[in-house]
C-alpha cells in the first residue's frame, strides 16, 4: 500500500497510542513509549506486523505511546495508514491484521 500524504490516528490519553505517518523513500519506524522498556520489543513487532499485512514498504512511523493494548495499537496502524493511502471504498475491515 503506498502512502500519499500524512496521517494522524489516536491520541494521547492514558492507554492509548498516538501514530503519526508520512510518506518516504525508506521505512523507519520510531517508538516512545511509557512502557518501552517492558514492551518496546512487542510494540515495534506489532507495528511491523501490522505494515506487512497491509504491504507497506515505504513511509516514516512515529508512534507515541500510553500504554495501550496490542489490539487498540493495532488499529490506530491500520486507521493511520488507511488514511495516508486515501483509501476509503473496499476497506479490509475484518481481515485478521
Amino acid at each position: 500500500m503506498e502512502l500519499m500524504h500524512s496521517a494522524i490516528a489516536g491520541t494521547l490519553e492514558s492507554s492509548d497510542a498516538q501514530v503519526m505517518i508520512e510518506p518516504a523513500e525508506t521505512l523507519s519506524i520510531s517508538i516512545k513509549s511509557v512502557v518501552e522498556a517492558q514492551y518496546g520489543e512487542q510494540i515495534r513487532a506489532t507495528v511491523e506486523e501490522v505494515l506487512n499485512q497491509l504491504e507497506v514498504k515505504k513511509g516514516t512511523f512515529v508512534i507515541q505511546d500510553q500504554g495501550a493494548l496490542d489490539c487498540t495499537l493495532r488499529a490506530r496502524v491500520q486507521t493511520a495508514v488507511l488514511r495516508a493511502s486515501d483509501m476509503s471504498d473496499n476497506l479490509p475491515w475484518g481481515t485478521k491484521l
